[in-house]
């Protein structure tokens, strides 16, 4: 086995503190971004990055926009705009676009951007973006989170899209960074949630110079927070702000993202909201549309850094196989895992788990919990990036040894994690079918970088479509729980999950050495429940929910 340069200081600690990982179904991940045809590259709309709205970006989006079965990519860009850039960047004006990029299955990805009519407005600053089939006809729409007015498209079905942004009643004027889709009154549309950041005052505060200047430019505490708006879906291709009628109005956070998804396992979802530099927000549906704050209550409200840490986006899965969701939330120092050990109650396991060792060095922006490796546990992967200049960090990638801990992987996992990046937003996808997740990194004025997984022989997989009936689309909001020798699996379908991104929604399991997963069970949004037995391993198995009576 190749043994890579500068092993992290947390792969050298770890590897005299624990015993060797078994690592013979470990896969490596080899970066494929120029032979696939991402020649996108990221710019900052300015010459350098030179203030917090700059720094905070980029996302991208996976979604299947044209319903070929292939999973393609969206990418949100700067632009040179009065508010954010400098004077000297006014060459970049009207030159930078978002891009979308069609899966051609064989590797590689074409740029449909200008067809497709979806590069964004000279003005529109790129931060995240989601997809959802908002209008039930049958494909993927998208909503574009940006800096300034965020933008929904339709999808007109034949390539294109439109811009109905207006019409929709959706542009929700801010900052933009997440708008995670879910329906929380279970009226079988998806409504939007957006997560705004803070309010900038156009460099005013950075021109006076009264900040700590080896920061290079003022922090979160130096601007207000901006509240977060709730749409509802009126079936009409119209939406209604009933933010404040359903209880999310807070009108002083500084929200970095959001997942929407039933944390307390009571049949309907929640929002957990990151805020930057203060609590977060765990909003709890009681099931009649009404949200309460829970988060104090819950031990979510702050990690075990306290307020001082900058959350980014929130990622849940179900690490130690307990069947109850648990939180990964990357930030600036050690980040933060929280253990949902029993309904509602979650537990800080940040330094335990040996999260703190791998994160404390780097400045962590967009993790992901998945199963990299197919032995029925996830795993973890974190893009990381200076917050306040052009300096570079190499990602953190670890396995969760099945017990309590996840292990340094980094050397065992390919060339990429010898090198550095300015990293952000990070999704993963199964782009290929091939059954396992490949990973897509946002990158600071550059390339993203496309990860394909390659994976060792010796442990099976299951990837679970639960699709509506009426529409055919994946069903957001579903939760899929998979049992395989010794192992329960769940798995709720998301899109939104993680910083700046939307990811690949099929929920996708390790089943180690199990050649079938004993059952499979569906729970619809709807709460219905759907029960399959004796599931065969190694396929994408696409499950069409019954109609409803």
């Amino acid at each position: 086995m190749k043994t890579l340069p500068h092993p992290t200081l947390a792969a050298l600690i770890l590897a005299a503190a624990l015993p060797a990982a078994a690592d013979t179904v470990w896969p490596t991940f080899t970066d494929i971004t120029e032979t696939a045809g991402l020649a996108f590259k990221h710019n900052v709309g300015d010459l350098d990055m030179s203030n917090i709205v700059e720094a905070t970006g980029p996302g991208c989006c996976v979604f299947d926009f044209d319903n070929d079965g292939l999973q393609d990519l969206y990418f949100v860009n700067g632009r040179w705009h009065t508010d954010i850039s400098d004077n000297r960047g006014r060459s970049l004006k009207g030159k930078l676009a978002n891009a979308l990029y069609r899966n051609n299955g064989d590797g590689t990805f074409t740029d449909v951007t200008a067809k497709a009519g979806v590069a964004g407005p000279a003005d529109a600053y790129g931060m995240a973006a989601s997809a959802a089939d908002y209008d039930n006809d049958g494909d993927l729409d998208l909503f574009v989170c940006n800096y300034g007015a965020s933008l929904l498209y339709r999808n007109n079905a034949d390539g294109t899209f439109t811009d109905v942004t207006e019409k929709a009643g959706v542009a929700s004027p801010g900052w933009a960074l997440s708008a995670p889709w879910f329906d929380y009154n279970g009226d079988g549309r998806l409504d939007l949630f957006v997560v705004h950041y803070l309010e900038y005052d156009k460099g005013e505060f950075q021109r006076t110079g009264a900040y700590y200047k080896a920061d290079n430019f003022p922090g979160p505490l130096s601007y207000p927070g901006q509240p977060d708006q709730l749409f509802r879906n009126n079936g009409d291709g119209t939406f209604t702000d009933v933010t404040k009628e359903t209880g999310l109005w807070e009108p002083t956070g500084r929200g970095m993202g959001a997942v929407a998804a039933d944390l307390d396992s009571d049949g309907d979802t929640d929002l957990y909201v990151t805020n930057d530099a203060m609590g977060n927000n765990l909003w709890i549906n009681d099931g009649k549309g009404h949200f309460t704050d829970m988060a104090t209550e819950t031990g979510t409200a702050f990690g075990e850094g306290g307020q001082g840490v900058s959350s980014m986006g929130p990622f849940v899965a179900d690490v130690d196989r307990n069947g109850l969701l648990d939180i990964l939330v990357p930030d600036m120092g050690y980040s933060s895992l929280m253990l949902q050990t029993k309904q509602a109650f979650f537990t800080d396991v940040t330094a335990q788990s040996g999260v703190a060792l791998l994160c404390g060095q780097y400045t962590g922006w967009g993790g992901l919990l998945s199963d990299f490796d197919h032995d029925g546990y996830v795993d973890l992967f974190i893009a990381n990036g200076d917050p306040h200049h052009l300096y570079l960090e190499e990602a953190t990638v670890a396995r969760w040894d099945g017990k309590a801990k996840f292990i340094d992987m980094a050397r065992q996992s390919g060339d990429f994690f010898a090198h550095k990046f300015v990293g952000r937003g990070a999704a993963c996808a199964d782009f290929d079918n091939d059954g396992d997740l490949d990973i897509v990194m946002s990158v600071i004025e550059g390339q993203p970088r496309l990860l394909r997984n390659e994976s060792k022989p010796g442990n099976n997989w299951l990837t679970v479509v639960p699709v509506r009936a009426d529409t055919g689309m994946v069903a957001l909001g579903a939760t899929v729980t998979v049992k395989a020798g010794s192992l329960t699996m769940l798995q709720p379908v998301l899109g939104v999950n993680g910083y700046l991104v939307s990811n690949d929604p099929r929920p996708n399991f390790g089943l180690g050495a199990a050649a079938a997963a004993e059952s499979v069970e569906i729970t619809w949004p709807d709460g219905r429940k759907q029960v399959l037995a004796d599931v065969k391993a190694n396929q994408i198995l696409k499950v069409t929910a019954a109609p409803t009576k």
